[in-house]
C-alpha cells in the first residue's frame, strides 16, 4: 500500500510517519535526517514525501511515483 510519508516535529526530534498511522515509523534527531528517511521510503513505495514545519505547516513536497507531469524536479 502507498502511503504518503510525513516528515513532522516529535517531542525527541523529528518523526516519520505514514499517512493515517498514529506512531512514527521512525525518529531522528534533525528534520534532514527525517527527510532522508522518508525519501528513501517514498522511492521505495512509489509515493509522496510531506515535509511540514515547527508550526505543523506543510513547508514542502515531493512525489515520487508515477508523476503524469512532465516537468523535472530540480530539488532533488
Amino acid at each position: 500500500m502507498k502511503k504518503t510519508q510525513h516528515v513532522v516535529k516529535h517531542q525527541d526530534g523529528w518523526a516519520i510517519k505514514g499517512a493515517g498511522n498514529s506512531k512514527a515509523t521512525k525518529v531522528t534527531p534533525t528534520q534532514g535526517e527525517a527527510i532522508k528517511v522518508a525519501v528513501g521510503i517514498a522511492k521505495n513505495q512509489h509515493s509522496e514525501v510531506v515535509i511540514h514545519g515547527r508550526d505543523g505547516k506543510i513547508r514542502d513536497k515531493d512525489s515520487y511515483g508515477n508523476d503524469p507531469k512532465t516537468i523535472k524536479d530540480t530539488k532533488h
